[in-house]
């Protein structure tokens, strides 16, 4: 008889433990174990600066018309030419006499600059000009596949919000890519669409390279 009423006690009292259970299951969680719960970095602000000596990719247009500056983006073919850019630190036009144009007080030309880069200013080192510069031959460049594919549309919105990068001079669609002008780039900006985007979608091109 004993056994019987234990054995009814252990029935009527599973439920309440079970139930006790659930609610008192303090089991800590975080949240950020969650692999969808990750969130890609915040899109860079300032413009990277570069540790050692950089060049212009190819010839550039030094601008003078209050002070040097070195034209990294877009030149306008007027006379005299429109563009601007970061101005330039040691530049001397007595130094590049005979190989820059002249109108009353403006004077531009084409050089292939090197110097250094703190992230706004262009510090002056050497410049070899448009007359002497001996371009390298260009090989057609093979952009890689991409780790994840976009249709156009969405390109088009990923080029939209990478045209707002630090230094950014322009963004724009290519063969199932979006490809994107800037200043500089340290890598950490290619890191940054590389995360956000997957890798080879956006392709950062710098103006001043390393070297």
């Amino acid at each position: 008889m004993r056994t019987l009423l234990a054995a009814v006690a252990l029935l009527l009292a599973a439920p309440l433990l079970a139930a006790c259970g659930e609610e008192g299951d303090t089991t800590a969680t975080d949240p950020g174990s969650d692999p969808g719960s990750s969130r890609p970095a915040q899109m860079p602000t300032e413009i990277p600066a570069a540790r050692g000596t950089v060049h212009t990719r190819g010839l550039a247009t030094v601008m003078d018309k209050a002070g040097p500056e070195l034209c990294l983006g877009a030149v306008a073919e007027s006379w005299p030419p429109q563009c601007g850019g970061p101005p330039i630190e040691g530049w001397d036009w007595a130094d590049h006499h005979g190989v820059f144009e002249r109108q009353q007080r403006i004077r531009w030309g084409q050089f292939l600059v090197t110097g250094t880069w703190d992230g706004s200013t262009f510090g002056y080192q050497d410049a070899v000009p448009a007359a002497l510069y001996d371009a390298m031959p260009t090989e057609e460049v093979h952009l890689p596949a991409p780790a994840v594919e976009h249709p156009p549309a969405e390109l088009e919105d990923i080029a939209g919000v990478v045209g707002a990068l630090p230094g950014a001079q322009g963004a724009y669609t290519d063969a199932g890519h979006v490809l994107v002008d800037v200043v500089y780039d340290d890598g950490s900006l290619q890191a940054w669409v590389d995360d956000t985007y997957g890798k080879d979608v956006v392709i950062v091109r710098p103006a001043l390279i390393d070297g």
